[in-house]
């Protein structure tokens, strides 16, 4: 057990614990994960404060390099002392003392569930004076765990160096967010949690790859040394998807492209690129009197209308719009003609996408469920198709389908017993842009966020800007691992609806801008900032190593045992 660091002087519940140091000042740390036992309980806390006091405060106010030295060292141990702030997260009840009589019956009781011994939230304070000291290796493992299967290291405790893991099976039940300002590593924060989870096969992992980064290898421009994609740690488990037939990702072939028909757009997903297309107040209108016209094959049918075109009366001379018009078709269904003509002229920039057929050759869509449903991942890469029309169109429409495939699959297994879907994570950038307050109760995303895990389907939102995410969903998310945030908006957006949020608030704004990260929210017991381990080599060699091959399948390579596992 390590050593004292000081002992509890006065505070509270709500202000935290207040501690004289008895240690010099510069031992301890912002965000030390700190433990105090008294008596029965054990508290757990981080360290939020640390400040100067002094009993004599003329001592504080003047020098004191004219007086010997025994003498400086004798006013700064007691006359001039440091206090810190304990913000107290957990407590752990740990019984009677061993030899006591009533020790045997409460263990009885925690036996049979009847008394919890924690860790529980903290309802009540240590004495005077006792003890506090640094959280060593055992206290850690106690909290987050300790090796086993589903339990992944995310990074270490910054001063002592223990490992931090986060239960996985726990961590997919709920949707979860990546967050930290541009150039603090989201993306490899990102990549490294996608790889842990296709490492403990939790869940099946659906990734929209906005800028390409995930797939295949890249370069770290910091180090400027080649990192690996997901594609090249777990071989053909990891299935790339492209846009488009003939599309290239950073130029290596996809194990297939993806088309998109135009059955699958529903009116809705082109009201929700409004900003994206310029539309106006009347392109509601006009897209309802298609449905209502056109039903599912409204944008195929309104696309063949010809905007403009006019016959010529041979009797008067005077032109009227033609019968396969669109100004024609507006004057039966009672729309404003120019309000359709500007509508059609602004479906054509989606319309002439390469990606977008009458008639895929194939259905991308149930192919990627099932490799999702069958123990593989997908990454879909947007290869030259990475503007936010893109984005948004592709991501809502493919999650819109994917999600009612899994609220049928869940239906069938609360109704008549069938085995419950594989849960899906799916992963989404720059969130904001889906996620906003406009548009989180019409995209298939917010949907997802506000049905928790009701149909084993759940989000990791990555983004730099939080506070232009909807708070709604926002308070959803379950785990938030965030880096360096410097905007004060977007520090109360990742910690909206968590308990602490004063004591946190500076800890997070006092990150180190990299490798640095604050982990917090339902998929830890306790809020800890964090080392984040290193996306390297070391990393690369965990994520191979796997338990014990299958009969026949020792002596294969990498690719070879990847491709016989997952065929």
């Amino acid at each position: 057990m390590t050593s004292s660091i000081g002992y509890i002087v006065g505070g509270g519940l709500k202000e935290g614990f207040r501690i004289r140091l008895t240690v010099p000042a510069d031992r301890v740390q912002e965000g030390s994960f700190v433990v105090c036992d008294n008596g029965r309980y054990r508290y757990f806390g981080l360290v939020t404060d640390l400040q100067l006091g002094a009993t004599d405060p003329r001592f504080a106010d003047e020098k004191t390099d004219r007086l010997q030295p025994p003498i400086q060292q004798a006013l700064l141990g007691k006359t001039l002392y440091t206090t810190l702030m304990m913000y107290p997260t957990l407590l752990m009840d740990r019984g009677p003392d061993f030899g006591d009589p009533e020790r045997a019956a409460w263990l009885a009781r925690v036996e049979k569930g009847q008394e919890t011994p924690g860790p529980k939230p903290v309802k009540t304070v240590p004495a005077h004076h006792a003890e506090v000291r640094p959280a060593d290796a055992a206290d850690v493992a106690q909290i987050f765990g300790e090796e086993g299967k589903g339990m992944f290291i995310v990074g270490h405790t910054i001063e002592q160096g223990y490992p931090v893991r986060l239960d996985l099976n726990r961590f997919v039940k709920r949707s979860s967010g990546i967050f930290g300002a541009t150039g603090t590593g989201k993306s490899f924060l990102t990549r490294m949690m996608l790889a842990g989870l296709m490492r403990e096969d939790v869940a099946g992992a659906l990734v929209f790859d906005m800028h390409n980064e995930y797939a295949f290898d890249d370069t770290d421009t910091d180090r400027m040394v080649t990192v690996r994609g997901l594609r090249t740690l777990f071989g053909s488990k990891v299935q790339v998807a492209a846009l488009g037939k003939g599309a290239m990702v950073r130029g290596k072939q996809p194990d297939f492209t993806l088309e998109i028909a135009l059955s699958d757009f529903q009116t809705g997903d082109i009201e929700l690129l409004g900003e994206a297309l310029n539309l106006t107040d009347t392109a509601g209108v006009t897209l309802n009197a298609l449905s209502r016209a056109f039903d599912k094959h409204w944008f195929a049918e309104f696309m063949k209308l010809e905007p403009g075109a006019v016959d010529i009366d041979p009797e008067s001379g005077k032109t009227f719009p033609a019968a396969n018009s669109v100004a024609a078709w507006a004057r039966q269904n009672n729309v404003h003609e120019k309000a359709a003509e500007a509508l059609h002229r602004k479906l054509s920039l989606i319309y002439d996408k390469p990606y977008v057929v009458e008639r895929p050759a194939v259905d991308a869509v149930k192919d990627i469920v099932d490799k999702l449903e069958n123990g593989r991942h997908v990454i879909l890469s947007f290869g030259a198709y990475d503007n936010d029309l893109d984005y948004l169109l592709v991501s809502n429409i493919l999650t819109r389908r994917i999600r009612q495939h899994w609220v049928k699959q869940t239906e069938q297994h609360k109704t008549h017993g069938h085995a419950a879907p594989r849960p899906l994570l799916i992963a989404i950038e720059e969130a904001h842009k889906l996620l906003n307050p406009q548009l989180a109760n019409q995209t298939a995303f917010g949907i997802i966020a506000r049905e928790l895990r009701k149909y084993f389907v759940t989000l990791l939102v990555v983004d730099q800007r939080p506070s232009g995410i909807d708070d709604e969903v926002m308070s959803q998310l379950g785990t938030r691992i965030t880096g360096w945030l410097g905007d004060e908006d977007d520090i109360r957006a990742v910690l909206t609806g968590l308990a602490g949020r004063d004591q946190l608030r500076g800890m997070l704004a006092r990150l180190q801008e990299k490798e640095e990260v604050l982990l917090l929210g339902w998929g830890v017991k306790m809020p800890i900032p964090i080392k984040s381990r290193r996306y390297d080599d070391a990393f690369y060699a965990d994520m191979k190593a796997v338990s014990a091959a299958p009969s026949g399948l020792d002596g294969l390579s990498d690719e070879q045992l990847n491709d016989a596992l997952f065929g």
